[in-house]
């Protein structure tokens, strides 16, 4: 037997659209774990390890954001996708900041959904196969391998998404970034419910910087960002 791609925890309540999506996984060489509820599906994910996690929102027994706040406890690091009928701006806003990675809105392609697939396991990959990255931001010390950002004697843990994000704002530093040039580099496309999702984020970081008045992560408006550091 080949060994498997990945391993996917897929958790989708309409079962005969599970079986499809889990058949056509399968014929592309991943293993899967079909879930019928959001309860099943953070039981499974409690007991064993995966690459990667498909969700539905609408479930009974807990929904899909239930489920990736549940996901997001325990790693920050495995991608989430959102599989949905769902596009309202709410929805997705509510998605990304649950901690979700993606969305695949219904009716979608299998091949449009493993192309997903594959950019964020590609990601994912690379990033645990990396050596140690670290930056050094004025006072604050950034460890994008252990997803820690340090501030004196306190110590904090990021999510993969903020880490993402400060490491090419670190990489970048000093120089003026367009909006749409930071959402391709660290969201994989330019995406209105993406942007709102970055503003999260952004504000997020913000409030770490305070601690150093040298370090300040600029809005030039109309344009985008500008990461100001000594």
């Amino acid at each position: 037997m080949p060994t498997p791609k990945a391993k996917v925890l897929l958790a989708e309540d309409d079962l005969a659209l599970g079986y499809v999506i889990k058949d056509n996984l399968l014929d592309a060489g991943y293993e899967v774990v079909l879930c019928p509820d959001g309860q099943t599906a953070i039981d499974k994910f409690d007991k064993n390890e995966y690459d990667i996690c498909l969700l539905d929102i609408m479930m009974p027994n807990k929904d899909g954001f239930a489920v990736a706040k549940k996901i997001r406890q325990h790693s920050d690091v495995v991608p989430i996708l959102f599989i949905t009928a769902k596009s309202l701006e709410e929805d997705r806003i509510k998605g990304f900041t649950s901690g979700a990675d993606d969305y695949i809105i219904k009716p979608f392609s299998m091949q449009e959904l493993l192309m997903r697939m594959e950019v964020f396991l590609r990601r994912s990959k690379k990033m645990h196969s990396d050596q140690a990255v670290f930056f050094t931001i004025g006072n604050l010390k950034f460890s994008y391998t252990d997803l820690k950002l340090t501030i004196g004697e306190e110590v904090f843990n990021l999510t993969q998404k903020e880490a993402d994000l400060l490491k090419f704002l670190c990489e970048h530093s000093n120089c003026i970034l367009k909006r749409e040039e930071v959402l391709l580099n660290v969201w994989g496309k330019d995406d209105y419910f993406l942007g709102r999702s970055m503003d999260v984020f952004i504000t997020k970081l913000r409030k770490y910087f305070k601690s150093d008045p040298q370090v300040n992560l600029e809005t030039i408006h109309g344009v985008g960002f500008r990461f100001n550091v000594p």
